[in-house]
């Protein structure tokens, strides 16, 4: 692999000018794309095989118009203090509502007036419209969202209180300045590493245009493919940080080979075929982890996962390619101006001549003190990993929003005038077209069985459909729907269903958005280990070929690990107890997204494995050209440590940016994946591993035999690359490799 990527580096630095033009083009390509495609339609979530999504298409097929995937709203009033919303004046701000709400939206499919749907609360302080829409909330257009908003303006001129809730004002999530700022932080940290603008600059532009392309790319597509706007949200914040990464390492290595006296064109054939060979396989563990995420056989999650891993294909590609290109137009401008005066009076001194640094004085304190090191790394994430053993599981809803929008304002309104489980209500569907005595009995039996179940509030009078075999039941719990209570609820619904189901042969099933999360959080927590088994599995087969070791591949893996569940418990602290809450915009605590264990092992694995493939190839080549196993460590944090530190920087600033997004999902993903890479990046690579090497000696690199035999030779460490060099000049035959 090194030769055929040393001679792609050289190619696309001697066709510098048709190479960048093809990016470029590709770039203007995608972008048209983009601003030519229609708007997506629809953004469908489905979860195949549940009790919900069976019964969400069974109210598909029996209730044809009845829009059961439509988007949903709720204007909630509340009457002044000494009035209630049953006195005349406030009677006749509500009717004027539910009559102009049609006029203001073709989408509306039924608006419910609440003096005849019960919807005002015992002490007539609060009422509530129900609104149902012909489309989801990512397809209402903007007039609708905005005819929404405006209908209670007068309402709440004439002394009430109006409120709105649901998914009807759903919206694209804005990220802020905060993705700016991460990326004017990541500028900075690359001028410190390089002391060169145009060196600094280089990640950036690259890594911006990798991201350029893909996430225009999913917005061209997105319509066919019904991608959801998380999707390019999520594409973007990783193709940016591996973007960023894979150029700065090959933008590093260049630089080595020119510090070692090679031509321009030498140096970045050399870079390609060596530091761009770790790039090759740290990009692959990433689309592994990201493609697994299809093992959850959910249809958004596997887009979401497909779309990134496109991106970060992408991000390695431009690095193989593009930056070559580049670096040719660039030639010496890579380095500052005062090591360019040294180098031209060739006084400047080669990476393996050059003083102890940072990396060198840090591993060799490690490995003077590596059980010291690997107790003190393995402890402190132990205890900051204690709270995930107190993980709750959900999916945010308009509770979790802060307090200063209308839905989160409605939200406790509801709340407070009918109970936390007005929020939330269960639709319960009866199939009686087999039932023996009919839909209507089966429905009534159903009804009168759930009433008798502890934590129900209320239960609505089943309604038919015109055939006559269909019923549904609206359930209201006493508890809010993310509360366990609520759970237990729906799951002693679901046993009951299956009493009623084996004496009238009538099946009752559960759905509406509290059930759909329910549903969702089981499917998580079942994925999880099949997920983590594919995973590591692959990768720890991939890192086998690459390091040709077994106990380096196993603890990688083993680190990776206790990264993910000390980054999951510092979620636990933040988002679902409240510490620190307020530094971070947590405004209401409470349980933690329940695709964010399966989403950390999936993307945080793949970065993961990025520094250490990056760190220990340097540390392998040095171990295997003679190197005593503590020197090669030494070695190996030498020519990677300042390189993978600012890299791991920059992710974190990129990740970090995200925790400014208005969307709760967004922001507990960013601050999952920043803290998360500090962890693996700054304890699990920077101390945990050199103290486990330095206590396996040799031991580390073994291999069996005839597992050395069967595995393929890929040649990270670039050993091919001597024949190059002989054949070029025989002064090259004696130069060691400077590796990244």
């Amino acid at each position: 692999m090194a030769t055929f990527l040393y001679r792609l580096g050289r190619f696309a630095f001697r066709r510098r000018r048709y190479v960048a033009l093809v990016w470029v083009a590709l770039l203007f390509l995608a972008g048209f794309g983009a601003a030519s495609a229609s708007t997506p339609s629809a953004s469908s979530f489905s979860m195949p095989g549940t009790e919900a999504q069976k019964a969400f298409d069974l109210l598909e097929q029996r209730f044809p118009g009845g829009s059961a995937d439509g988007a949903t709203a709720r204007i909630v009033f509340k009457a002044p203090a000494g009035k209630t919303m049953n006195d005349p004046a406030s009677k006749d701000q509500v009717n004027k509502v539910v009559a102009d709400l049609p006029k203001g939206s073709k989408q509306v499919a039924s608006v419910t007036d609440p003096y005849q749907a019960n919807a005002v609360s015992k002490d007539g302080s609060t009422a509530y419209i129900s609104v149902k829409y012909k489309v989801n909330g990512m397809a209402l257009e903007d007039s609708d969202r905005k005819s929404l908003e405006d209908s209670g303006k007068a309402a709440e001129k004439a002394g009430l209180t109006v409120e709105i809730g649901g998914d009807a004002l759903q919206a694209k999530p804005e990220t802020g300045s905060g993705e700016i700022i991460g990326v004017v932080i990541a500028g900075i940290v690359l001028m410190i590493t390089f002391g060169s603008l145009i060196a600094a600059g280089l990640p950036l532009i690259t890594a911006i245009i990798g991201v350029g392309i893909g996430v225009s790319t999913i917005t061209a597509l997105a319509n066919v493919l019904d991608l959801g706007n998380t999707t390019s949200t999520l594409a973007s914040m990783i193709g940016l940080a591996v973007g960023i990464d894979y150029a700065l390492f090959i933008v590093s290595r260049y630089r080595a080979e020119l510090r070692e006296g090679r031509d321009r064109e030498e140096a970045i054939g050399r870079a390609v075929g060596t530091a761009g060979s770790a790039v090759v396989f740290a990009g692959l563990t990433v689309v592994i982890a990201l493609c697994g995420l299809a093992v959850v056989n959910i249809p958004m999650l596997t887009k979401m996962g497909v779309a990134a891993a496109g991106t970060v294909v992408i991000a390695v590609l431009i690095a193989l390619t593009l930056i070559p290109a580049v670096l040719g137009f660039a030639g010496k401008r890579v380095f500052g101006r005062r090591t360019r005066k040294k180098m031209e009076a060739g006084t400047v001194e080669a990476p393996s001549e050059a003083k102890p640094n940072m990396g060198t004085r840090w591993s060799s304190f490690v490995l003077r003190r590596p059980i010291w090191v690997l107790l003190a790394g393995v402890i402190g994430l132990g205890a900051i990993a204690v709270p995930a053993a107190s993980l709750e599981m959900g999916l945010p809803d308009d509770g979790s929003q802060p307090t200063s929008t209308t839905q989160r304002r409605a939200y406790d309104t509801l709340s407070d005038g009918f109970g936390p489980g007005f929020n939330g209500p269960l639709m319960i569907v009866v199939d009686g077209a087999k039932a023996s005595g009919g839909a209507k009995a089966a429905a009534d039996r159903t009804s009168d069985t759930i009433k008798k179940l502890p934590d129900v509030a209320e239960v609505m009078a089943p309604a038919l459909n015109k055939e006559g075999d269909t019923a549904t039941i609206t359930v209201i719990p006493k508890s809010k729907p993310s509360s366990t209570d609520t759970e237990d609820l729906v799951q002693s619904i679901r046993d009951a269903g299956k009493d009623i189901r084996s004496q009238t042969k009538a099946e009752v099933l559960v759905t509406g958005a509290t059930a759909m999360n329910i549903d969702f959080s089981q499917r998580m927590n079942d994925a999880l280990l099949p997920y983590l088994a594919l995973v590591v599995g692959l990768a720890f087969l991939l890192l086998m070929v690459v390091f040709r070791s077994i106990l380096v591949p196993l603890k990688a893996a083993l680190g990776f690990l206790l990264s993910v569940v000390a980054a999951l418990g510092a979620v636990v602290a933040v988002f679902q107890w409240g510490w620190l809450g307020g530094l971070f915009g947590v405004e209401n605590p409470g349980p933690i997204m329940s695709m964010m264990p399966i989403f950390m092992v999936g993307v945080v694995f793949g970065l993961a494995m990025d520094y250490e493939v990056f760190l220990v190839t340097r540390m392998r080549e040095a171990f295997v050209h003679g190197e005593r196993p503590g020197q090669a460590i030494v070695t190996g944090f030498r020519h990677g440590a300042r390189v993978v530190t600012a890299a791991a920087v920059i992710m974190i600033a990129v990740f970090s940016g995200f925790i400014g997004a208005s969307d709760q999902m967004i922001k507990m993903i960013g601050f999952a994946l920043a803290i998360a890479v500090f962890f693996d990046a700054f304890v699990v690579r920077m101390a945990i591993v050199p103290a486990v090497l330095a206590l396996l000696g040799s031991k580390a690199w073994w291999l069996p035999r005839w597992l050395d035999k069967v595995l393929p030779n890929v040649d990270v460490e670039g050993e091919g690359l001597k024949a190059h060099a002989a054949k070029a000049s025989d002064g090259d035959d004696d130069r060691e490799l400077a590796r990244v």
